[in-house]
């Protein structure tokens, strides 16, 4: 691993995530700690501050006695994420200011529509879609509120590293954000809303095709 000047325990979750992203791991596999640290260069003190650190996110889990484990993927996990996800970016587009909203209405419209590919490399889909909500998001003033998306959305790509690959291609309906900035630029909140949760609702359910048998729970 590259030192970097950052603590070493978030350099190592970062590995982990990464790697989780690769299928280094899979849902429910057990983790060797004097294993993983020989692997990773370090010793078993930042790796197992950096589990602990997945384990408050729910990436991994703990039994005593037994050690840590990947976290299985459960679809009603994913879903309950999800849901919550789409409250808060809900409530963050109708608390934001209007005037805010009709002023970046056509800058959503225009990526919508200059990133239209009905396919793409997940990872290439996940970071387009972090910005245009990004922006989407940017004229609400509760920066709490923002926070708070922006880490459960985190948590949320992460359950999806787990099954898919940053370089998977997958299938996205490029209208859903159209439909969304057109609502905006119309000046209907509640339609925006409205479009806003059925986009996300069929990002869920794209992913959750995905999911294994073994983790459909």
């Amino acid at each position: 691993m590259a030192i970097e000047r950052r603590p070493l325990r978030e350099q190592v979750k970062d590995e982990l995530l990464e790697q989780l992203g690769r299928g280094r791991f899979t849902p429910g596999e057990s983790i060797n700690e004097v294993q993983l640290a020989e692997e990773l260069g370090v010793s078993r003190t930042p790796l197992r501050e950096a589990l602990i650190s997945l384990e408050r996110e729910g990436i991994i889990t703990s039994e005593r006695g037994k050690g840590f484990r990947f976290a299985p993927t459960g679809k009603q996990e994913f879903r309950d994420l999800t849901a919550i996800v789409i409250a808060l970016e809900s409530l963050a587009l109708r608390t934001s200011d209007p005037a805010h909203l009709s002023a970046i209405a056509p800058r959503l419209l225009a990526e919508a529509r200059a990133f239209s590919a009905p396919q793409a490399p997940h990872g290439t889909i996940e970071r387009y879609d972090d910005a245009w909500h990004a922006l989407l998001l940017s004229g609400c003033a509760n920066s709490r509120l923002r926070d708070m998306i922006e880490s459960l959305k985190l948590t949320l790509h992460r359950y999806e590293r787990v099954v898919v690959g940053d370089h998977e291609i997958l299938e996205r309906a490029a209208a859903e954000h159209e439909r969304i900035a057109q609502c905006l630029l119309d000046g209907d909140v509640e339609r925006a809303v409205a479009a806003l949760e059925a986009n996300w609702t069929s990002g869920m359910e794209r992913i959750l095709e995905r999911l294994p048998p073994v983790a459909a729970r």
